[in-house]
């Protein structure tokens, strides 16, 4: 099915030329941006800023959560919707803006929905309850829906595929930095001024990284608009759904973010509480970890070069759960060594995960990322609540067993995989 026929980007189509001397190669013809090339920085320095923005915007009170929870005098669970409400905003609406890039263009769509987040940022300082603060949440991850839906199909048509992985991956390090950034800054702002004064100077930090983007990102050059007709749409949607590999690839994107989701939005109350009683500047400083995710997935391609594409997600895996059950221990130091592998096999593990996506999707690649982060950020909303949930029931064991659980999923769904994979190998009509 060509994609004039599902309502997608025709770019691929048109610029893919014949293939090179290797199966899924290309040959030194291919016009598409490598690394070294014409643009290719501030390419990748632009995307790098968009997820910045991103992340610090998205969970911008998940590191206040205490402080949140003690003005409107509501319980972890309440609270934790502050998170929830964005991320699931965000899972909401990112396959409508994928259909919008791919009309419109990739770099129209993220420039406005940034705008558009930022607006809605500088806003949350005067929510003046907290049903209110969580309807400014939900409208600015719907707004920023249009990053993540739009970014990685503007690199798998301007990058060149040997590149991909590690674009992608630099485009999710921004992420792990705007993740951290918003944590740090906010925990010591929220510390001297309060959780208001923290997402204002937040809201202002994610206008600049707005500003800059913009002025960064080069044109593309291999977009050709499609339809916004609702059937085909559908169409390319329910292609991608009947892919099984993609399948698979959304299942564990998901269930990566749920143990994420979980541990940092509940990570804030247990160490404000004993044995730890730390400070509010202290507990936002420990997402500094958030670096070692910068690293992991910036890395992810040399890891998918060593391991194949299921030996980096089983390590991935067993590394986020050597973190988690870390995290038990009543001590610091330990705790802190479990946040670290549990951050590295997170954005290993994404990475690696999205990257596949954009590589394996023929056709309505907005669409088929859009899908990914759907049930990456629906991973989150769901990480958020279940695990706040089970902290308020069972304590952190609680939160650490709905993680495990999740990562006993990744495992499956991995194994599933090599399952078929083998089965094809030798020819039988098994899916790969």
């Amino acid at each position: 099915m060509t994609s004039a026929h599902t309502g997608a980007s025709t770019a691929v189509d048109a610029v893919t030329p014949a293939p090179g001397p290797f199966p899924g190669t290309l040959p030194d013809s291919d016009s598409r941006t490598a690394p070294g090339g014409p643009g290719y920085r501030r390419m990748n320095l632009a995307l790098f800023l968009a997820g910045v923005a991103t992340f610090a915007l998205l969970y911008s009170t998940q590191a206040l959560l205490p402080l949140i929870s003690g003005e409107f005098r509501v319980a972890a669970g309440e609270a934790s919707w502050t998170v929830a409400a964005a991320t699931g905003g965000l899972a909401l609406f990112v396959l409508p803006m994928s259909a919008l890039s791919e009309r419109f263009g990739r770099r129209t769509v993220m420039t406005a929905s940034l705008a558009v987040a930022v607006a809605v940022g500088l806003l949350v300082p005067f929510a003046p309850s907290l049903g209110a603060l969580v309807v400014l949440r939900a409208l600015q991850g719907a707004a920023l829906a249009g990053v993540p839906a739009s970014a990685q199909a503007y690199l798998a048509e301007e990058v060149r595929p040997r590149a991909l992985v590690t674009a992608i991956g630099l485009f999710v390090a921004g992420n792990s930095v705007g993740g951290m950034s918003g944590r740090v800054i906010t925990g010591w702002v929220a510390q001297e001024w309060g959780w208001r004064v923290a997402v204002g100077v937040i809201g202002m930090v994610a206008v600049g990284c707005a500003v800059a983007f913009r002025l960064l990102l080069p044109a593309p050059r291999h977009f050709t608009a499609g339809s916004l007709r609702p059937r085909a749409v559908a169409r390319t949607v329910r292609d991608h759904l009947a892919d099984p590999l993609l399948r698979r690839l959304y299942a564990i994107g998901a269930l990566f973010m749920t143990v994420f989701g979980g541990v940092y939005t509940v990570i804030g109350y247990r160490l404000t509480e004993a044995p730890f009683s730390l400070p509010q500047g202290i507990v936002g400083s420990i997402f500094l970890v958030y670096l070692v995710g910068t690293v992991s997935a910036s890395t992810a391609g040399r890891l998918v070069g060593r391991l194949g594409r299921r030996g980096a997600l089983y390590l991935a895996g067993a590394t986020t759960a050597a973190g988690l059950l870390l995290s038990l221990s009543g001590s610091v130091a330990p705790v802190l060594l479990g946040l670290v592998l549990i951050t590295a096999g997170f954005f290993a593990g994404h990475a690696v995960a999205s990257s596949a996506v954009s590589r394996t999707a023929t056709h309505g690649r907005a669409q088929a990322s859009a899908l990914y982060q759907s049930a990456y950020y629906i991973g989150s909303s769901v990480g958020s609540t279940v695990g706040a949930m089970a902290f308020h029931s069972e304590g952190w064991a609680g939160t650490v067993g709905v993680g495990l659980l999740a990562v006993l999923g990744v495992v499956a769904i991995t194994v599933l995989g090599s399952r078929a994979a083998r089965v094809a190998a030798r020819g039988e009509l098994v899916p790969a």
